[in-house]
């Protein structure tokens, strides 16, 4: 009796787990239906929820400046390293909505600008824009390296000692973001045509960056949101090679449903006049709701010898400063514009002993993109970008002085996203009903494989007292 039921309980085992391989192939099956449903239904166009999220960003978005302010510029001037101090954050809120929207070529692309508003938030600030900053004369720097070696060289290098302009000098932080009109600025208009006004984010504040067309992802789900052209362009023109100068990827505000941890996400800065990319690092979950960490690798902003790729990216051609390091001046009107992580987080470890006060660490200064990997909805970015300027000495220019040949870092930013509590119950709801209707196959055959192995326990158990009762029978009668 005992190997009847063995025989048996075996049988069904093996019907139950043939099954259950039925069961995860239709569980499979419903995530690839679910899969597709999601693609279709993420589209830009009008009455979508996708499309009001691109058009209107769920709230807060805060952008954060912390600068490096100098503290001895006269030993600077001669020869000794800089010792600077970070200051801030200085935070506003952002305001970004996408306007001018019009569909083209049968709703697959969409056109569109996106203004942005700043705001200053007193309350998550440490300081005031009223407060003053020693840092570069980043005018005075331009003026001298877009004049130096030229016929009026000494007449500049006077007209600045004439009115107390040198290297460095002190500025307010709402004039060092928004713009001022700068002296020096002002009276070179004799010698060069530069605008007399300056500021790191000049004219930035209530404009947009340019003319957007992307695609709306109607006609192949990964091209959701993806830029086709920017200003009338589908390439840039400012670097050497076709690979450094293509448009890849959205502009970090949204991305294409059901990413996997294998690929790479591209995104378009205007800011940094390049495309980069970011790269799977975890699983994450913010305000309840799954996502995967995606980061930028520090191959994105290595030299040739570990990214033959970057080589584009060396201006002028074959001047590489470094790993970590990106010379946009020829995007910057020529100012000796260096961009970097902050604090030269994954540069070169020169750049950080070659100025006191760095302090270069993931956490505080790595970008991060957390993105819910089914509907491609972001849950929580953290854009670090620190902005230098590349000094050395002049030789028409008295007022570099013995100045070592340094990046100086000005200033970083930290634009950050976080979603909100209403998306984020609006997204688990979303998330959790399709986890639910993926995994019912395997629900449903795991609670039968579960109840075919307690009837197989409670079979056996009544064959084994069965049979233990016979055999005690005919004990009894004799």
């Amino acid at each position: 009796m005992l190997r009847s039921c063995c025989v048996y309980g075996t049988g069904i085992l093996c019907v139950l787990l043939l099954i259950a391989g039925i069961a995860m192939a239709l569980t499979h099956v419903f995530q690839k239906l679910i899969n597709k449903t999601i693609k279709e239904q993420i589209v830009l166009e009008n009455g979508t929820e996708a499309f009001s999220v691109f058009q209107n960003p769920p709230p807060p978005v805060y952008m954060q400046f912390y600068f490096f302010n100098l503290t001895n510029p006269a030993e600077v001037l001669n020869g000794d390293k800089p010792f600077v101090l970070q200051v801030g954050p200085y935070t506003y809120r952002e305001y970004r909505p996408k306007e001018e929207v019009k569909f083209l070529d049968n709703g697959t692309r969409v056109q569109a600008v996106n203004p942005k508003t700043y705001v200053f938030e007193p309350n998550m600030s440490r300081g005031s824009e009223d407060d003053i900053i020693r840092t570069v004369n980043i005018p005075a720097v331009t003026v001298m390296e877009k004049t130096k070696d030229r016929w009026f060289e000494g007449l500049v290098s006077a007209l600045m000692k004439s009115i107390g302009v040198g290297v460095f000098g002190t500025f307010r932080v709402g004039d060092l973001l928004w713009g001022y009109e700068d002296p020096l600025l002002k009276l070179i208009q004799k010698f060069i045509t530069m605008d007399d006004h300056f500021g790191l984010f000049y004219n930035k504040n209530g404009t947009n960056d340019g003319d957007y067309i992307f695609f709306t992802g109607k006609q192949n789900y990964q091209d959701f949101a993806r830029i086709d052209e920017w200003n009338g362009n589908s390439t840039l023109s400012w670097w050497s090679t076709e690979g450094c100068n293509r448009i890849n990827g959205t502009d970090g505000a949204s991305f294409h449903p059901v990413i996997t941890k294998t690929e790479k996400l591209y995104i378009f800065s205007s800011d940094l006049c390049r495309s980069i990319y970011a790269q799977y690092e975890s699983d994450v979950s913010v305000r309840g709701v799954s996502g995967f960490r995606f980061v930028p690798p520090s191959e994105v902003f290595a030299n040739v010898t570990i990214n033959p790729d970057n080589a584009g990216f060396c201006v002028p051609a074959g001047n590489c400063l470094g790993s970590g390091l990106l010379n946009v001046s020829v995007c910057k009107d020529g100012a000796p514009i260096i961009m970097s992580s902050p604090h030269f987080y994954q540069a070169d470890d020169r750049f950080v002993q070659d100025v006191f006060g760095m302090n270069p660490n993931k956490e505080e200064h790595e970008t991060v993109v957390d993105v819910n990997p089914l509907t491609g909805m972001l849950l929580r970015v953290e854009k670090r970008v620190q902005l230098n300027v590349y000094l050395h000495q002049i030789q028409g220019f008295s007022q570099t002085g013995k100045i070592r040949t340094l990046v100086f870092p000005v200033m970083y930013l930290n634009e950050s996203v976080l979603i909100d509590e209403e998306s984020a119950k609006k997204l688990y709801a979303v998330v959790t009903e399709a986890n639910v209707i993926i995994n019912i196959p395997f629900i449903v055959i795991s609670v039968g494989i579960l109840l075919g192995i307690i009837f197989i326990v409670l079979m056996c158990r009544q064959q084994t007292s069965q049979s233990t009762e016979a055999e005690r029978q005919p004990l009894l009668s004799s």
